[in-house]
């Protein structure tokens, strides 16, 4: 087998842990003994074993490891967290070999992990699908990179561009979208709406059509007009409102003040110091705007019903790019986009 082979193997294993790992990035090892695996990984969440120790403790056969080669997604981690550094632990063993997918850009690692190795005498191999690898850590790497969320945006609209029909909540999407929609709740880290959508449809934006957990709420609600009684502030799940009003934390909701001068820049700035790796942005038309203007947005999802006009009503966004694939969920067509 070929060492791109082991590592696909890598990227499955840590796909199983999506939206799971926060603030952590997703992570997936295989050790590998005489062309046959013989163990493997996946850091499973925040605070646990990571991927290498979880692959390492698989294995029946411990002797075997100094003769072994370990694949690992990314760079082993150099530091000390809520776990050793798990480059401590392969030098330790004294693997024969560690192939690593994408080096890790985080300040407390970036080469450190992979220079541990080469010093112990382990011979090490990195960039083994590094695209696959890095785009497995999007959101990881947007954030630590950029200094901001990784940024998706979501709304579903009718054939004729309309978000809602006479500025009342409608339903455009089907029972499969439905599930779909929530599916990526499940992944994002966050979810982020504005005062009118909170007002309007007095959504939870929890996970419920699929088996998963709920995103961190960000409501913007500049002059606190949202009612407390309203489904967002329940305690299904953290919930962060900016506004111009007051600083708080009650229980589950926290109450940040932000300037309304350079809203999106300083909205992206204060989500960086929350440690929110990645926002679905599900707001109506002015928040989706303010973030396609900006061009802060690293994906987007346009969800169309193609057999249903509205007439009039809320217009979609005006987004002018190129989706770069589709899909067909009944009478809903999925268009998927790239901020390239």
């Amino acid at each position: 087998m070929t060492h791109e082979f082991y590592m696909q193997r890598c990227i499955e294993l840590a796909k199983k842990a999506l939206g799971k790992t926060y603030p952590n990035p997703l992570v997936g090892a295989v050790i590998v003994y005489n062309d046959e695996i013989i163990g493997e990984g996946y850091h499973q969440k925040a605070g646990e074993n990571h991927a290498e120790i979880n692959a390492i403790n698989s294995v029946e056969d411990q002797s075997l490891l100094p003769f072994s080669t370990i694949y690992v997604s990314l760079e082993p981690c150099a530091h000390f967290g809520k776990t050793p550094p798990c480059a401590l632990k392969l030098k330790e063993i004294g693997f024969k070999k560690v192939v690593i997918g994408a080096m890790d850009s985080h300040d407390k690692v970036n080469g450190k992990g992979k220079k541990i190795l080469e010093d112990a005498g382990i011979d090490v191999e990195s960039g083994i699908l590094e695209k696959e690898c890095e785009d497995l850590n999007k959101r990881f790497f947007t954030y630590h990179r950029k200094k901001r969320p990784y940024i998706k945006l979501k709304w579903a609209e009718s054939a004729d561009g309309f978000l809602d029909k006479y500025f009342k909540p409608t339903q455009i999407g089907n029972t499969l979208t439905k599930q779909f929609v929530h599916l990526l709740r499940s992944e994002e880290h966050a979810i982020l709406v504005g005062t009118n959508t909170a007002l309007i449809d007095n959504p939870s934006l929890t996970t419920r059509e699929v088996e998963g957990r709920n995103p961190v709420r960000v409501l913007i609600d500049f002059d606190l007009k949202v009612p407390v009684d309203f489904n967002i502030f329940n305690n299904e799940a953290e919930t962060i409102i900016f506004n111009s009003i007051k600083e708080e934390q009650i229980e589950n909701l926290n109450f940040i003040k932000i300037e309304k001068e350079n809203f999106i820049q300083n909205l992206m700035t204060k989500l960086f110091d929350l440690q929110i790796q990645s926002v679905i942005i599900e707001g109506g038309r002015y928040t989706l705007q303010q973030f396609i203007d900006e061009n802060i947005w690293d994906e987007c999802i346009i969800i169309k019903n193609e057999n249903l006009t509205l007439e009039n009503g809320t217009s979609a966004p005006k987004f002018l790019q190129i989706p770069i694939r589709s899909e067909i969920l009944r009478d809903n067509k999925l268009y998927f986009y790239k901020n390239i």
